[in-house]
């Protein structure tokens, strides 16, 4: 959607109620496709590389970065890497 087609333009809480439809429920059912290399698949089928304070999700068909989730002390950091697209199935 282009700023010019867009019936309103507001602030980011605006999409508060949207992003809590799609990050409210469990993110390993989210279909993810993969910037590298096009594969579309669930979440939970990735490949996780994990230790205490970092998750390292890949892609299972090309192994690029999808997505890094960071446990630091004060808070969780979500670095966004190939995951070009996830979907999840409204209830």
């Amino acid at each position: 959607m282009r700023a010019e087609n867009a019936a309103a333009v507001v602030d980011g809480n605006a999409a508060a109620g949207i992003l809590s439809e799609i990050f409210a429920g469990d993110a390993t059912t989210m279909i993810g496709v993969c910037g590298g290399c096009g594969s579309v698949a669930p979440l939970a089928e990735a490949v996780v590389e994990l230790d205490d304070d970092c998750a390292i999700v890949r892609c299972r068909g090309c192994t690029h970065t999808l997505v890094t989730v960071i446990r630091a002390p004060a808070q969780m950091r979500v670095v966004l890497g190939t995951l070009r697209e996830v979907a999840a199935p409204r209830p």
